[in-house]
């Protein structure tokens, strides 16, 4: 809420990567509600969370689509940074708010129709077999569908994009000191850039890894709920924690730089005295 706030109020941030910046912000937002409203049912129900109903049909599928929303967000961050670095000044200019909305609604369009499959009938509320034993009432084939594919679009596309701009970076840097020019700023630019993407490597390796070591657990499980309880549904909560710890990481990656906050925050207080310039990653 604080980057949805933070970003709308701020003028100077009204820019196409901060639209980016603030849809993920709310997709972030969403998976917690999404979130909160499974741990509401487990509080007033433990049973349906452990063998399934229909009642956590709807909200694992909201779920699942505030998930997918995210993973896209990301996505089209580190490819709108890779083509304002690939192609300098020229691409700045090409890359405008109405790219950025469009991007946008096309993430959530995509996220919507995967995540919404089972609630237009692929799921397992009427069969026994293939059914998911961490997530029922989905099955087994629907979340390898949605988690391979996914995890391979979270994984390697913002490994091919921050490895180019770091690529590019390095290659002006070379010939600005081969020019005798000086390179400090290129330096500068590399450096947070190489460190900002082993954070999101981290982060989304710690996030999401186990969520997907889940998924295979079920498609290889024979067992029943009963034999796996309690230790199988600790591990699932546990996954479940770290999506949550995803989305409080992810403002402090992208766009809660410790250093500028404090200062955007004071801005929103004091708009006509003093106006404080963003720096985006």
């Amino acid at each position: 809420c604080t980057v949805i706030f933070t970003r709308m109020a701020t003028k100077d941030l009204h820019k196409p990567i901060s639209i980016l910046f603030c849809n993920l912000a709310f997709s972030d937002l969403f998976t917690s509600f999404s979130g909160f409203w499974i741990s509401m049912l487990f509080i007033t129900n433990p049973d349906v969370t452990i063998f399934g109903s229909k009642d956590m049909l709807a909200p694992y599928a909201f779920y699942t689509m505030s998930i997918l929303s995210t993973i896209y967000n990301l996505v089209s961050i580190g490819i709108e940074r890779y083509l304002a670095v690939a192609e300098s000044m020229r691409t700045r200019f090409r890359v405008t708010r109405s790219h950025s909305i469009a991007a946008v609604l096309i993430n959530w369009v995509l996220a919507f129709f995967l995540g919404c499959l089972p609630l237009m009938g692929w799921n397992c509320l009427h069969m026994e077999k293939n059914l998911s034993v961490l997530y029922s009432p989905f099955c087994v084939n629907y979340l390898i569908f949605i988690a391979i594919p996914n995890v391979v679009v979270a994984f390697i596309i913002p490994l091919f994009t921050y490895l180019r701009i770091i690529i590019i970076l390095r290659k002006r840097k070379l010939r600005m000191k081969a020019c005798g020019q000086a390179t400090g700023t290129y330096k500068s630019a590399e450096i947070q850039v190489a460190r900002t993407s082993i954070f999101i490597w981290l982060l989304a390796l710690i996030s999401y890894a186990p969520f997907f070591a889940g998924v295979i657990f079920d498609a290889t499980n024979h067992q029943c709920h009963i034999d796996l309880y309690p230790g199988v549904y600790i591990f699932r909560n546990c996954t479940a924690m770290l999506i949550t710890m995803n989305c409080l990481g992810n403002p402090i990656i992208y766009t809660l730089k410790v250093k500028t906050l404090g200062a955007k925050l004071k801005a929103l207080k004091c708009l006509s005295a003093n106006r404080v310039r963003a720096c985006t990653i």
